[in-house]
């Protein structure tokens, strides 16, 4: 059985370190990548904590985990990362095997797949998609969708409610000239576009308040280098906002540089708000305000939920709705006594 000390050299980061991301320390600063690392080379290496529980059963569980995002995707936006974090320490502390489903040629190869006991399917899938794996897999939990309450257990946000709230906190701040830079997303062989919520939020929202201008609405894709780009566009066309609502911490990423190459000040020029509270934004400067999604946490509730199905202790479907919570830094400003808003 290895030891911390090994995870340490091969890693090369410190043994406290390799502790700390052992033992999920959330107020640990550390790179996504190295965490990662982190936490392969303990699986790898079979390092086992006391944490570990097995299962009482007569054979071990092998569960299969259905990316939705690739690995280059992962980096880019990685909120989906954290989710699959969450499944794979669950797997490893109940004892159960874990195999990774990637896309080939933008489809599922399921045909060799070893026999399963179930599948968490993590991201967004077309109906082909889903029908597949239904044939395939007896027991199957989607996290961050929920295709059909009545056959599938998922585990959710309620985005809708979250982004609410965040617009709320900017209108409290005395903003009335409010943007939205998000991304789309889509499905399927086809690449079907899908809604996105917190677009359909915002534009509802604001719309009813008397307060939404299409034209500071900015659509690329959940990445950094499109936050940076969509800025750049909303830049010259001279119609800045006095805050943006984004749909992605990297998409703020993106935006926060394009704005420091413009020379506008966060928050005194532009107040910024985004979703995801991922690692990097409590250290971005300003840090960035956002709405924080307890991401390993929907992973673990995933593990749960299919254990409770592949092992009988429920037949019914259940949906795990996870709460949110608004983190606010420095990234917003009040302006209610300023004047021409």
């Amino acid at each position: 059985m290895a030891t911390i000390t090994e995870i340490a050299k091969k890693t090369n980061v410190s043994i406290t370190t390799v502790s700390r991301v052992l033992n999920y320390d959330k107020s640990l600063s550390i790179s996504e990548d190295k965490r990662k690392l982190i936490l392969e080379t303990a699986e790898n290496l079979d390092y086992q904590t006391p944490k570990r529980k097995k299962l009482n059963l007569k054979k071990p569980l092998t569960f299969g985990l259905i990316h939705w995002y690739t690995m280059h995707q992962e980096l880019e936006d990685t909120y989906y990362l954290s989710i699959r974090l969450g499944i794979e320490r669950t797997c490893y502390d109940r004892h159960i095997e874990l195999i990774k489903i990637f896309k080939t040629d933008d489809t599922y190869v399921l045909d060799n797949i070893q026999p399963l006991d179930g599948i968490i399917a993590v991201g967004k899938f077309s109906v082909e998609e889903i029908k597949m794996f239904e044939e395939k897999f007896t027991y199957i939990v989607f996290v961050d969708s929920s295709p059909n309450d009545t056959k599938f257990d998922s585990v959710m946000i309620d985005i809708k409610e979250a982004f609410k709230k965040a617009i709320d906190y900017i209108l409290s701040l005395g903003h009335k000239r409010i943007g939205y830079i998000g991304g789309r997303e889509y499905i399927g062989k086809n690449q079907q576009a899908i809604g996105e919520q917190r677009e359909i939020v915002f534009k509802e929202y604001l719309d009813e308040k008397g307060l939404f201008d299409e034209r500071n609405v900015h659509i690329g894709s959940f990445t950094i280098e499109s936050g940076y780009t969509l800025m750049k566009e909303a830049i010259t066309q001279n119609h800045l906002p006095t805050a943006f609502m984004i749909a992605s911490d990297g998409m703020a990423i993106g935006l926060m540089k394009a704005c420091y190459e413009a020379g506008i000040r966060i928050p005194k020029d532009l107040s910024i708000f985004s979703f995801n509270d991922i690692t990097q934004s409590q250290y971005t400067i300003p840090p960035l305000s956002t709405v924080k999604v307890y991401k390993e946490f929907m992973g673990e509730q995933a593990v749960s939920l299919l254990i409770e199905k592949a092992t009988g202790q429920r037949s019914i479907s259940k949906k795990v709705i996870i709460p949110t919570e608004l983190v606010i830094r420095e990234s917003c400003k009040s302006i209610q006594s300023e004047e021409n808003i």
